[in-house]
């Protein structure tokens, strides 16, 4: 792989609207001013963010005719997509409905397949293209262990549809379009870990006994299929809060040959408590004071917690969390909220997680692992007013940080 393969975008969820109208609204007022300041002479991708009703929508022949000579004419291309929230994902309460309707579910499916077929029609010609997702489900949407395994193979099985979707593609087109799970906290896969088991002991035997009945294919040749159709979404925020390790992680998917599909450059809160030799108490209450400050009602920000055993602890949200803050000895968290990436330091004891940002993109300089790099910051509306720009210069300055960090790294 070629370091000028590397393509980096911004994600469009930044920007309110569920019907194809907003979306496209929001990109011809933005676009022309980011792509002016950040790659006036190169053409930009944009990370295309589309809901399922603007779905419908873009694939009428006139809708998609005029997207693409819009596109053109602005020196833009689409190499990836978003297809993770289906619905609405600003102003209204979130929370855990972004993974609604989940991979269960043929709603699902039939939003993805139609991402697929617009992708295809937007996709440059020579380039893969990756659409992110959910992580099946929302693991606590399930009381039973009977109902969380049923969960999870009826999910798989319309993963697998979705890949025998993207093989027939390929066959008529040469287009090469991977689906990127994208494991978050609370999902049903969560962790880097709990993807590859799933990968390997729930996806593919599903997908070779699928395949073995509906193809004649040899299966050494379908699996090699799956692998090139299904991938991960390696979204650095989500794997910061776990603590997980981002070389073992990358190590193992190599190992494995479990390809990622899409990075998405993104960053986490952290917050670092005193040691108990100083005065912890009025330290956990100023704490207190400027984490309710993240503690808004849209989104949800699950917290993993380091107890000064090395222990972790997982709350569902932050108010839960807070809750704890004087009961238990934590040396740190790790909380859900897409701060920027380009800010190291918020306050006194709360940071964000860029320092994992610089180590995966000294990862990617190593192996080069994808080539599609999507910063994705969607939390603008809600962040505290001190950290709020224009959307614009918000995104053109994240991109700026990014690519001063690809060029340190030596990608250019």
């Amino acid at each position: 792989m070629n370091p000028t393969d590397l393509k980096l975008t911004y994600c469009s969820n930044i920007h309110a609207g569920d019907s194809w109208d907003d979306h496209f609204a929001a990109l011809k007022q933005n676009f022309h001013l980011i792509k002016e300041e950040f790659s006036p002479f190169e053409p930009l991708s944009i990370g295309l963010r589309i809901s399922n009703a603007a779905s419908i929508t873009l694939l009428e022949p006139t809708f998609l005719k005029q997207f693409k000579i819009w596109l053109g004419e602005n020196k833009s291309y689409v190499f990836t997509l978003n297809g993770f929230p289906y619905g609405e994902f600003h102003y209204s309460r979130v929370k855990d409905q972004v993974h609604f309707p989940d991979w269960t579910t043929e709603a699902r499916l039939d939003y993805t397949l139609r991402l697929i077929n617009i992708l295809a029609a937007l996709l440059p010609v020579g380039i893969d293209g990756g659409i992110s997702t959910s992580p099946l489900s929302y693991k606590y949407w399930f009381i039973t262990r009977e109902a969380l395994l049923s969960a999870r193979k009826s999910a798989t099985h319309n993963i697998i549809l979705v890949a025998a979707s993207l093989i027939r593609l390929k066959e008529r087109t040469g287009q090469i379009i991977h689906l990127d799970l994208e494991p978050e906290p609370d999902g049903l896969l969560e962790t880097g870990p709990e993807f590859i088991d799933w990968y390997l002991f729930e996806l593919l035997p599903a997908a070779k006994i699928y395949f073995g009945a509906n193809s004649k294919a040899e299966i050494s040749i379908l699996e090699a299929q799956i692998r090139e159709h299904i991938c991960l979404c390696y979204d650095i925020c989500h794997f910061a809060i776990g603590f997980e390790n981002h070389a073992s992680c990358l190590a193992e998917l190599k190992k494995y040959k479990i390809k990622v599909g899409k990075l998405q450059i993104s960053a986490a809160l952290k917050v670092v408590f005193s040691p108990e030799s100083e005065n912890s108490s009025s330290r956990n209450e100023e704490i207190k004071r400027l984490l309710n400050i993240y503690n808004e009602p849209v989104y949800l920000h699950q917290v993993v917690a380091k107890k000064n055993t090395g222990e972790l602890i997982r709350y569902r949200d932050l108010p839960d969390a807070l809750t704890s803050v004087d009961d238990v000895a934590f040396d740190e968290w790790r909380i859900h909220f897409h701060v920027p990436v380009f800010c190291e330091v918020l306050a006194p004891g709360i940071y964000a997680t860029q320092s994992d940002i610089t180590e995966v993109l000294n990862l990617l300089n190593q192996t080069f692992f994808t080539t599609h790099l999507e910063v994705e910051t969607y939390t603008w509306e809600v962040l505290p007013e001190g950290l709020k720009l224009p959307v614009e210069q918000s995104i053109i300055r994240e991109l700026a940080w990014v690519k001063t960090q690809l060029v340190t790294q030596g990608h250019e």
